[in-house]
């Protein structure tokens, strides 16, 4: 059973797709992470992150390990846990010119696709490109949306003491950045159910997707 759950930033990918492969024992795959991975290696390398061909020439470089544990999902750069430091404002401003990079694109959609693959149970991916671009056969295709400005809101208040309308507008900013690059952009797949999440509480959106998740099991 694949799964794949795609949408914006703050729209509850993360926290509905760990949660809901946790409750199912599916296992779990954060793609975003690996973007953010591959950034701050470019970042940390001093790659100068204007230079599409810079980024091209080194893309294979890092190795990039995820986790797929929704309970505790590791990921590793070269053998370095960055789950914290891929968090940063400064990999975050840097994500979507990064993985605008074909050759990036290219690269963590081989390793996306592997990883899923290879996962026995069946699993959750979450990402913006998943049902279009890195699985267009998953099982079920799930695209979260919420505003923009219930979507700012949630998302400073993960970035604690985050100003929400500089957070609004930056999520406006990188939403353009993704819908428009040529590579795999941002995009509704044909045969994803969309699920607004702007009224709903997370829990409710969990509840959602894991009966959606049930539905198709069941053949229905």
């Amino acid at each position: 059973m694949i799964v794949a759950i795609d949408g914006p930033a703050g729209t509850g990918k993360s926290s509905t797709s760990k949660a809901v492969a946790a409750q199912l024992g599916l296992s779990y795959l954060d793609t975003g992470a690996q973007y953010r991975a591959i950034t701050w290696w470019m970042v940390s390398n001093g790659i100068d992150i204007d230079d599409p061909s810079a980024i091209a020439a080194v893309a294979g470089k890092p190795e990039i390990v995820s986790g797929t544990d929704p309970e505790g999902p590791a990921i590793t750069v070269d053998g370095v846990d960055v789950s914290a430091p891929i968090r940063t404002q400064e990999v975050s401003s840097k994500v979507s010119a990064v993985s605008a990079v074909p050759e990036v694109r290219a690269r963590i959609t081989e390793l996306q696709r592997s990883i899923a693959a290879s996962a026995e149970k069946g699993i959750v991916v979450e990402g913006r490109d998943i049902g279009t671009t890195v699985l267009p056969d998953a099982d079920l295709k799930i695209f979260l949306t919420a505003s923009p400005e219930a979507r700012a809101a949630r998302r400073s208040g993960e970035l604690k003491g985050a100003d929400v309308h500089s957070t609004r507008e930056a999520l406006i900013k990188r939403d353009a950045a993704d819908s428009s690059r040529k590579t795999s952009p941002l995009a509704k797949a044909d045969d994803a159910v969309e699920v607004d999440t702007t009224e709903l509480t997370l829990a409710q959106v969990i509840e959602c997707v894991v009966t959606l998740v049930e539905e198709k099991r069941a053949g229905k």
